[in-house]
């Protein structure tokens, strides 16, 4: 149908007639560029020299099963491995090899596939001598790249399946912000308060809530996911071992989703069919 306008408003001229869809395609590839896309895919590849894992967002499922979107996908990631961009605005900028920026073949997909397309994020590791750097893929849909000094490939896997089960925020208490511990603090000190129990009480009882909250959120402090009777912290000091970072991806996780009601909708078209 697009074809068969342009070809109306171009009086049958087959050049022009591609010309005019180019342009209108770029206009409505633009439009599009600023719609919530929080589907896609997490993509992971690596060589001898590095690992890269990538965010790359469409608005639908669907799209993301797009075999136009999964080779701008192998593109994309292809391109931050040679090129290493130094952010997810950057890699716009990088020039692929028909001589294209990224940028330009996200605009082109947007056209074809007639949804917003982006690289939302990526992360790029050095493979290094003595450390096992490991990956795992959940689905498509969560992504974890984690660094382990010690232990064996075994080791590096379940602890990157672990990441993706249990999603802690950091590998120990050294990393907690001291920020974020003042404020747990100050919220379980105001609801030991309502408690009415005498102040070294109250004192004790913040102090344990925080000891939880502190396994709870780091990696060496919560539950293997394999063997529940030990911690990771644990299992690490067993190995002889030690996780120097992670990084876990998880899709569309902090965009701000659109909410559909197709019931309010179908109402909405109800009730204008009626005034009118």
């Amino acid at each position: 149908m697009e074809c068969k306008k342009a070809l109306v408003e171009t009086d049958g001229d087959i050049d022009k007639a591609i010309e005019h869809l180019r342009k209108t395609g770029a206009a409505k590839a633009a439009k599009k560029a600023g719609r919530i896309a929080a589907e896609g895919k997490i993509v992971v590849s690596s060589d001898d020299h590095v690992t890269v894992m990538a965010e790359i967002n469409s608005e639908t499922d669907f799209v993301a099963k797009d075999s136009n979107f999964l080779a701008f996908c192998e593109l994309a990631v292809g391109t931050i491995m040679e090129q290493r961009p130094n952010s997810a605005e950057a890699i716009g900028a990088c020039v692929c090899g028909d001589g294209k920026t990224i940028e330009a073949k996200r605009l082109e997909l947007i056209s074809v596939v007639g949804e917003n397309i982006g690289v939302r994020r990526f992360v790029i590791e050095p493979r290094v001598e003595s450390v096992v750097l490991d990956t795992y893929l959940h689905g498509g849909r969560i992504g974890v790249l984690v660094s382990v000094e010690g232990g064996g490939q075994e080791l590096s896997r379940g602890l990157a399946m672990h990441i993706a089960a249990s999603s802690p925020v950091c590998v120990d208490d050294s990393q907690i912000p001291s920020s974020v511990l003042e404020n747990e603090m100050a919220i379980y000190q105001a609801q030991a308060a309502e408690s009415g129990k005498p102040q070294n009480i109250i004192e004790k009882m913040v102090e344990g809530r925080i000891k939880k909250y502190k396994a709870e959120i780091t990696l060496t402090g919560q539950p293997y996911v394999r063997s529940l009777d030990q911690t990771v912290g644990e299992l690490l000091a067993l190995e002889s071992a030690r996780v120097t970072k992670f990084t876990r991806y998880e899709l569309g996780e902090g965009i701000e989703k659109k909410e559909e009601n197709f019931a309010e909708e179908v109402m909405a078209q109800a009730k204008a069919a009626g005034e009118s």
